[in-house]
């Protein structure tokens, strides 16, 4: 499994605790939904930052 997978998975299971704690505590609907979109949204954008790959360093140019 690629880190991003597990990165998106741990981030949807926290993300789904959150959902749940917001509902217990009478959250309207509407305001979950923009927060867990929001939420998403910042997710996908700390994922793919934080498990991409580096490029490999470029060759420095022959001497003239």
């Amino acid at each position: 499994m690629s880190a991003f997978m597990l990165y998106v998975i741990g981030f949807f299971i926290l993300l789904a605790g959150l959902i749940y704690g917001a509902y217990l505590i009478h959250v309207p609907q509407t305001w979950i939904v923009v927060g867990a979109l929001v939420i998403v949204g910042l997710g996908v954008m700390s994922a793919v930052s934080q498990t991409k790959r580096r490029d490999p360093p470029s060759e420095a140019p022959p001497p003239a």
